[in-house]
């Protein structure tokens, strides 16, 4: 599929989604959401794609924020319906996608894209990062889940004082309150985020997607976390892939998952 604001390049198991607007330091518009959602849908029904990363052009930045042009005279009315579309588009899509998302977060991410590395699984960075949500500074709030997983990430206090400050981290103090799992050189970002994925390769496609959805249980208001992970625990039995995990660790031999 030709896209206009994004690349999608497959390679050895791994799709990897980079924002492609460096002009405009990679920003969400409404043309990039869309394309970005048809890219991880389409990996995600891949077969072949085992784990999705995704990333900014250039070195400046992961994301810069939304495209603030698209949306300054909008009303209530008009900006409720622009939140509630992105995060079903985007973010909650990203967040409960079966195929586990890495975020390479290389530069600037900010608002939105700040938003769009939380709802990725989990998070490395390189060493020149910033992450914030600057959005109390335009009059608005984080639109696209900001609120509720930086919390969820971070500690509400210091999720508290980086909306109300509109304040920047870096890359360092982001690992130290665990925004990222890992911050590495810019260079050394991507081929660390493949490193991770090869690790998550050798392990079950079919349990992971259980995993991710009885982890994000636990965030889901209503929902009995352990419940879920009980019922996914006993789905596993009924998969190819507990058969052979089983198979292959009984036999003293590497497994090798179909998938299924």
């Amino acid at each position: 599929m030709t896209y206009n604001n994004i690349l999608s390049e497959f390679n050895n198991g791994i799709t990897t989604i980079t924002i492609n607007r460096p002009k405009k330091l990679n920003a969400l518009n409404k043309e990039t959401i869309q394309e970005l959602h048809e890219a991880f849908k389409a990996a995600d029904v891949d077969k072949n794609t085992k784990v999705v990363i995704v990333t900014g052009s250039g070195e400046k930045a992961f994301v810069a924020g939304a495209d603030i042009s698209e949306f300054a005279d909008f009303d209530v009315e008009n900006g409720g319906k622009l939140a509630a579309k992105g995060q079903e588009l985007l973010f909650d899509f990203v967040e409960n996608l079966s195929t586990p998302v890495i975020a390479a977060v290389n530069g600037f991410a900010l608002g939105g894209g700040l938003e769009l590395a939380m709802a990725c699984h989990f998070r490395v960075a390189s060493d020149n990062a910033k992450m914030g949500l600057p959005e109390t500074s335009l009059g608005v709030i984080p639109g696209y889940g900001g609120t509720q997983r930086l919390p969820q990430l971070i500690g509400k206090g210091r999720a508290m004082e980086l909306v109300m400050t509109a304040g920047m981290i870096d890359a360092q103090t982001a690992h130290n309150y665990g925004l990222v799992n890992h911050v590495t050189t810019v260079d050394e970002l991507l081929p660390l985020a493949e490193k991770i994925a090869g690790k998550i390769m050798r392990n079950s496609s079919v349990a992971i997607s259980k995993a991710i959805k009885a982890v994000n249980a636990n965030y889901k208001d209503g929902v009995d976390g352990f419940g879920v992970e009980i019922e996914e625990f006993g789905n596993c039995f009924g998969t190819a892939d507990f058969k052979e995990g089983t198979t292959a660790f009984l036999e003293k031999r590497k497994a090798d998952f179909p998938g299924e």
